[in-house]
């Protein structure tokens, strides 16, 4: 008798040698890996997931945390006192420039003086701020990676949405098809019709005042439109391929054809569609959100924040500069991400990286 040593799972290549075979996801990871600039891409995003999950536990300061003697700071490693004696000393500097003197005044001396006395023994202006302060002296750094929480958070809400129902809605639409694929699709038009930004304004008219959950509900309205006419199509081409009629044949419901058939096919472009998608997300917010629409305070995001640093941006740049960067930097991280996670879903790019 003879005894095969094989393992379950292996095949044999054209030299009697085990080979291990490697499925589409682990396949698509090996090529991804190889992707520098997508690899980049993921850990940069998954810095700015895990500060923003973790924020409310990590040591920031309160982002709705008001500080008057601290408005306008710029970034510094120093402590607030200290900052603010340098500031100040910069302003009698220039007066001292401006009038001809060399020397500061009792009453300047004195104030400079109270000011040192009081970054001393004050603990307030012990105080680090790293990205500096604003209007009110709240710390830039915490409200930027608030911000980000409310970004991303809308920027998630969309593409979850547009992952479960519109992958639903597409591949049902496209796998029956006739009459129903033709209303189900007629009504993606009409609501692909509606002026976007007047729907946020309707919807925060009727429901009064601005509310981060209004985003939310306005973005997983219209985020799904797309991901279900590529579904859809994707659908339409599969559904009657010799893999589908063998299934029919096997007595396979609609459900399951899809569940377990149609749509692990074409996983690979719904999460390459979805990827993508994530930064129109929070670019669109960020859009509200400089037309006055965006979440009201204490909360803030990124595009409150970009909407009030071109304010002040000739006086103060880094209010202006420090959360564009932060958002930019995310959003090409996962524009890098998403367009590595295509090349390692195509078959067609295997033999480029």
């Amino acid at each position: 008798m003879i005894f095969s040593h094989k393992k379950i799972g292996e095949a044999l290549n054209e030299f009697s040698q085990n080979v291990k075979p490697i499925s589409l996801y682990r396949d698509a990871w090996n090529r991804l890996k190889k992707n520098k600039m997508a690899m980049l891409g993921m850990v940069v995003v998954s810095i700015y997931f895990i500060i923003s999950l973790l924020a409310p536990i990590l040591p920031f300061y309160n982002y709705a945390d008001q500080e008057l003697a601290h408005i306008y700071m710029p970034p510094s490693f120093k402590p607030a006192g200290e900052v603010r004696v340098q500031m100040r000393e910069a302003y009698f500097s220039k007066l001292m420039a401006k009038e001809g003197r060399t020397e500061y005044t009792a009453v300047e001396k004195e104030e400079l003086d109270n000011l040192r006395r009081e970054a001393e023994t004050n603990p307030v202006h012990k105080k680090v701020y790293i990205f500096g302060t604003d209007v009110l002296g709240r710390d830039l750094l915490t409200r930027v990676i608030y911000g980000g929480r409310i970004s991303i958070g809308i920027g998630i809400v969309g593409t979850i949405t547009a992952m479960l129902f519109g992958t639903f809605y597409g591949a049902i639409a496209g796998f029956i098809g006739g009459k129903t694929d033709n209303i189900m699709m007629r009504i993606v038009d009409v609501i692909y019709s509606l002026p976007y930004l007047m729907l946020v304004i309707v919807m925060m008219a009727l429901f009064g005042g601005k509310s981060i959950f209004l985003l939310f509900i306005a973005i997983a309205m219209i985020s799904w439109l797309d991901l279900a006419r590529v579904v859809r199509g994707q659908i339409m081409s599969l559904k009657n391929s010799e893999f589908i009629e063998a299934a029919r044949s096997a007595g396979a419901g609609t459900g399951r054809i899809i569940w377990k058939h149609l749509l692990p096919n074409i996983v690979g472009i719904i999460i390459v569609y979805s990827s993508l998608q994530l930064p129109t997300f929070i670019i669109n917010e960020a859009f509200l959100s400089f037309l006055g629409l965006g979440v009201s305070a204490p909360m803030t995001s990124w595009g409150v924040l970009i909407d009030d640093g071109t304010k002040v941006m000739a006086l103060y740049p880094w209010l202006l500069v420090i959360p564009a960067l932060t958002m930019s930097l995310f959003i090409f991280c996962m524009n890098f991400l998403g367009d590595g996670l295509r090349d390692a879903f195509d078959p067609q790019a295997k033999n480029r990286l």
